[in-house]
């Protein structure tokens, strides 16, 4: 997948507002059967979706299985598949029967849950326990009573080091090693010190995901289920900002902009010792550092983890079969099929049966030194938490980064950005 999309989720935010304004009464469902002859009518399902997902050799499986089911799998741009969706949820017409929506997308969709089956409606209840809790809540309304999408991929988040310079540093090499050696954010910061003063290189890429990874670990985030703004009373979150501020004032964090060339290329030459981020960041080093390889590798992030990326698959109040979508949106991401997916396209899996699997077990890459990086970002996986975004994540998120990004570039003071960046925020609420 085009994971650099991932930034762009919050993009088409004020499309959502309209949403709510417009209903669509649902259409009738086909009959399974056709009225005259008995025999099953062909159903044909639109699925809209995103990236490389390899799903059209599953459809095409399951339409050997079902061979009165045809699907049709129409893919775009990220941006533009969001976009169009949106577009046509929002007029009643062109929606797919199945849509693929990034996880940064569902609290989008909060205001449009009429656009939606709920799929509690049609047993999606009887697989819950095939998953991780936090990804199925992730789908869920705040009341927990409707169900958007059954759960896709996910993006559980691990720290990548270069051993390399952690060698020149002094610090272990090692996966066993290095996970003993950094166990807590005040081991990680030790050895940032180290780092900068062996190497002279900073410990990680950029402010950004230091933050975020702090952020993720946290019991809540800004908001809370019924949408008030919380962050200014949350003291995990003040705390991953305060951590941020003190490591950029030692100087040991970079400031190289995500998805930008000097990102890209300093990662093959070296230029930062850690980047910590998701499953998927593994095609994005493999790509951008290509000779690197065994210079990288993995261990599981200091006290936890989070989770970026990832996808959900909805069922559209328009489709005509919402049945038939249904069944096979159910086969698409069974423990089955999320294996295959894993293993055709690097789909890491939510569906917790395939982490037992023979072929997860034994996995090995050969860029990361023949470690198996599906067992680290499988015991990632089950550390995450369950947490609640809100449809204004992003309003907030940006306001911290500002601030943050002030202290780092500007060297103004930590505390007095702090209180800005709430003012800000509750200005942006309060105008919506």
């Amino acid at each position: 997948m085009n994971w650099k999309k991932y930034l762009n989720a919050g993009m088409t935010m004020a499309l959502a507002a309209s949403l709510a304004a417009c209903s669509t009464a649902p259409k009738e469902t086909s009959s399974d059967t056709d009225s005259k002859s008995g025999d099953k009518k062909t159903v044909e399902l639109n699925m809209g979706v995103f990236g490389s997902t390899g799903y059209e050799k599953l459809a095409e499986e399951y339409s050997k299985e079902n061979p009165n089911v045809k699907i049709k799998i129409n893919t775009a741009d990220f941006n533009d598949h969001h976009n169009n969706l949106f577009t046509s949820i929002s007029a009643g017409s062109g929606s797919p029967d199945i849509a693929m929506i990034e996880v940064g997308f569902i609290e989008k969709y909060r205001d449009a849950q009429d656009k939606f089956v709920n799929l509690y409606d049609m047993g999606a209840k009887d697989v819950k326990d095939k998953y991780l809790d936090w990804k199925w809540s992730v789908g869920e309304s705040a009341d927990k009573e409707f169900l958007f999408g059954l759960p896709t991929d996910i993006g559980p988040t691990v720290m990548y080091y270069r051993t390399d310079l952690f060698e020149k540093a002094g610090l272990p090499t090692e996966p066993a090693q290095v996970a003993e050696k950094i166990k807590t954010w005040e081991d990680f910061e030790k050895a940032a010190v180290l780092v900068k003063e062996k190497t002279g290189q900073p410990m990680t890429d950029n402010i950004e995901l230091i933050y975020n990874a702090l952020r993720d670990q946290s019991d809540e985030l800004y908001f809370d289920r019924d949408d008030n703004l919380i962050v200014e009373s949350n003291k995990e979150i003040k705390s991953a900002y305060d951590y941020t501020t003190k490591l950029i004032g030692q100087n040991v964090l970079g400031n190289l902009g995500l998805w930008t060339p000097e990102w890209g290329a300093a990662m093959g030459e070296g230029k930062y010792a850690t980047l910590l981020g998701p499953a998927w960041m593994q095609g994005v080093i493999k790509g951008n550092a290509p000779k690197a390889a065994g210079k990288w590798s993995m261990v599981e992030m200091p006290e936890g983890a989070g989770n970026w990326g990832g996808s959900y698959l909805a069922v559209t109040k328009e489709s005509k079969h919402p049945k038939e979508a249904y069944a096979f949106i159910e086969w698409l991401t069974s423990p089955e099929n999320q294996l295959k997916s894993f293993q055709d396209q690097g789909l890491f899996p939510s569906a917790t049966e395939v982490y037992e699997q023979d072929a997860f077990k034994n996995y090995k890459d050969d860029y990361f030194g023949g470690l198996n990086t599906a067992q680290t970002l499988s015991e990632a996986a089950k550390k995450v938490k369950d947490v609640y975004y809100g449809k204004n994540f992003m309003v907030v998120q940006g306001e911290i980064m500002k601030a943050l990004q002030n202290v780092q570039a500007k060297k103004a003071d930590p505390e007095k950005e702090w209180k800005s960046a709430m003012e800000r925020i509750k200005k942006q609420l309060d105008r919506q």
